[in-house]
C-alpha cells in the first residue's frame, strides 16, 4: 500500500499565503468567527451547499468537524483550509481539497465557500491562486478538479479566472440543498498551472 501514499516528508500543516491572504487548517479557536460568518451567510450559501447538520454551528459540531479533518489530513484524504485576510485576521471563507487519490491518478477535488459579506470581491479567485502552487507543489498533484451547479455563475467565473478548463456536465452529480443537481465539471493539470 505504500505505493498509494505520499512520502512521509510531505508537510501536513500547509499554510499558503499571498495576495494579503493566509490559508490554514481550522483550529478550535476559529469556532466563534467561523460560526458567526456561516450563520450570517446561511441564506446566501444554502442554494450551493449540502443540507447542514442540525448541530453544524455548535461547538460540538465544530469539534467533530476538526476531528474528521485531522484524520483526513493524516490519511492524505483531504486538506481543509480557512481563508483569512492577513491585514485584520478576518475569516473570508474556506477551501477544501477532498477525495485525494494517489497511485496512477494523483488528483483531488476542491470545494469552496465564501461568506456573503466578501462575495463578488475576488477573494476566492485570489485564494485559489495562493493555494494551487501548494497543491501542485507540496502535495504533488497532477490534476485538480472542481464542480459547480451551472446556475452558480459566480463559481463558474472563479474557476475560469483561475485557469480551470470546463470539461463537461455530470448529471445529478451531487446532492445540494436536498436535491440531486447537475454540475459542470472543471479540471486543471499541473502543466496547465502558470502560477
Amino acid at each position: 500500500m505504500a505505493l498509494f501514499r505520499l512520502p512521509s516528508s510531505v508537510p501536513l500543516a500547509l499554510e499558503p499565503r499571498g495576495s494579503g491572504l493566509l490559508l490554514r487548517a481550522p483550529v478550535m479557536s476559529d469556532f466563534p468567527q467561523w460560526a458567526q460568518l456561516r450563520d450570517r451567510s446561511r441564506a446566501y450559501l444554502t442554494p450551493w451547499e449540502p443540507i447542514w447538520p442540525s448541530d453544524d454551528l455548535t461547538r460540538t459540531g465544530f469539534r467533530r468537524r476538526l476531528r474528521r479533518y485531522a484524520e483526513d489530513i493524516v490519511n492524505d484524504r483531504a486538506y481543509p483550509f480557512l481563508i483569512f485576510r492577513e491585514a485584520d485576521g478576518a475569516l473570508l471563507g474556506g477551501i477544501t481539497l477532498a477525495n485525494v487519490r494517489r497511485g496512477i491518478v494523483q488528483a483531488g477535488t476542491i470545494g469552496y465557500w465564501v461568506g456573503e459579506p466578501f462575495a463578488g470581491q475576488g477573494c476566492m479567485t485570489s485564494a485559489l491562486q495562493v493555494l494551487l502552487p501548494a497543491l501542485f507543489g507540496e502535495l504533488s498533484l497532477h490534476r485538480v478538479e472542481a464542480a459547480c451547479i451551472p446556475t452558480n455563475l459566480g463559481s463558474v467565473r472563479v474557476l475560469e479566472k483561475s485557469g480551470f478548463t470546463r470539461e463537461g456536465l455530470a448529471r445529478r452529480y451531487l446532492c445540494i440543498n436536498g436535491v440531486w443537481q447537475d454540475h459542470l465539471l472543471f479540471g486543471m493539470l499541473h502543466e496547465d498551472f502558470h502560477g
